[in-house]
């Protein structure tokens, strides 16, 4: 996907033709769906193009690689130098990258407000062999700097926007703290999208996707991704892909790269749209706080403005009156789906203290007990409004 009299690709370009050349054998425009499990091999140990078992490799699922290669750096993604890996889920690609950087003894850093899934998987998980953490507020430099030099530090596991306050962390000064403590940076995207922010041009290590949300957009598909700038610790990774075997189906992965193709026209509505569902909250006689990183004071808005494109379609917001009355919430909405997960077309409300983060309940990270996330989707915007409106009464 280059082309020197063009100059390099724009993101909508590398979205739709990234690893996506029309089949050669047939010219359809869209990647087969290669829904195989073995490969005729030419001999011996002859790989006809390199396939020979679909955990180990899949034309579909190398297709997704090199698209979320190509979006999060494009250039790196044409050198050669930057490996993307498709799995079966978010957290099957962290627990491939915990297991692949970190060993007994290792000390990680993660938000002071990380998803409650990653959490678990460190605190009840990784602990077993041996990973101990630190939460630390990541938009506090000099606290992530001291949290580092408490370590072994092997690993900064960064959030941005954070799930589910909305924190937004700066990721260049972040990565030098990481670089000079001999660590990696780590940067889960999902929040962002590669078209909000490109962690690894500002310095992260690795990237990390639950394609599952913005990615895959129609809540259809469940998937995860990493994306990493360095070729030797990619071919690691790819190693423990196949060893651990946690990779994404080729229709999964069709599906996640149907999704990628209208994700910038996709964002641009959801950031618009969560912008005046914003506007009705922020003031709102029954909304104590609003969390969302377009908002001049927000924790990281400045950084924000710098490092981003757009704010994103997550809002969070608390309610007056205590946890009943935020749960009161979320039963009273008629267009907005009480759900768990995020980034999909439709419009999504949930109780983060009794859903998605009932884990961290009791621990340093648990959020307010009066506080409720919204997916803000696409749908016309003025319907999205009255329903919140109405809800909150």
């Amino acid at each position: 996907m280059t082309n020197a009299s063009m100059g390099q690709p724009g993101f909508e370009t590398l979205a739709i033709h990234a690893g996506q050349e029309p089949d050669p054998s047939t010219g359809a425009v869209v990647p087969p769906i290669y829904q195989v499990s073995t490969y005729a091999q030419d001999g011996v140990g002859g790989l006809r193009r390199g396939y020979e078992y679909s955990r180990s490799g899949n034309p579909t699922r190398d297709a997704l690689q090199e698209c979320l290669a190509a979006l999060e750096d494009p250039a790196g993604a044409v050198a050669g130098t930057t490996r993307a890996l498709a799995f079966a889920s978010g957290l099957a690609a962290e627990d491939t990258l915990v297991r692949t950087v970190c060993k007994p003894g290792s000390h990680v850093v993660i938000p002071d407000d990380a998803y409650g899934g990653t959490f678990r998987l460190f605190d009840k998980v990784a602990a077993r062999w041996g990973v101990t953490v630190t939460p630390a507020r990541l938009t506090d430099v000099d606290a992530v700097r001291a949290a580092v030099q408490s370590g072994p530090t092997d690993m900064v596991w960064l959030e941005t926007p954070t799930n589910p306050l909305l924190r937004v962390a700066d990721i260049a000064a972040l990565a030098q703290v990481a670089h000079d403590g001999g660590a990696i940076l780590v940067v889960d995207n999902t929040f962002a999208s590669p078209y909000l922010q490109q962690p690894l041009l500002l310095g992260a290590d690795v990237v990390v996707h639950s394609t599952t949300k913005y990615l895959g957009g129609h809540s259809d598909v469940v998937g995860g991704g990493l994306v990493a700038n360095d070729p030797e610790l990619g071919e690691r990774l790819a190693y423990h892909q196949n060893a651990m075997g946690a990779v994404a189906g080729p229709f999964d992965a069709w599906l996640t790269l149907r999704g990628i193709k209208t994700l910038a026209v996709r964002m641009d509505r959801h950031c618009d749209n969560a912008r005046r569902v914003v506007d009705l909250l922020v003031g709102h006689d029954r909304v104590s706080k609003v969390y969302f990183p377009g908002l001049p004071g927000h924790d990281g808005h400045d950084v924000a403005v710098k490092q981003m494109r757009d704010f994103g379609g997550m809002v969070s917001f608390q309610v007056v009156g205590g946890e009943q009355a935020a749960v009161d919430v979320c039963g009273r909405t008629r267009l907005f789906t009480l759900g768990e997960s995020l980034g999909g077309v439709e419009s999504l409300i949930e109780h983060p203290g009794r859903m998605t983060h009932a884990s961290v309940t009791g621990s340093p990270l648990e959020v307010p007990a009066d506080l409720v996330r919204l997916s803000v989707g696409i749908e016309h915007v003025d319907d999205l409004v009255g329903d919140l409106a109405q809800a909150l009464g």
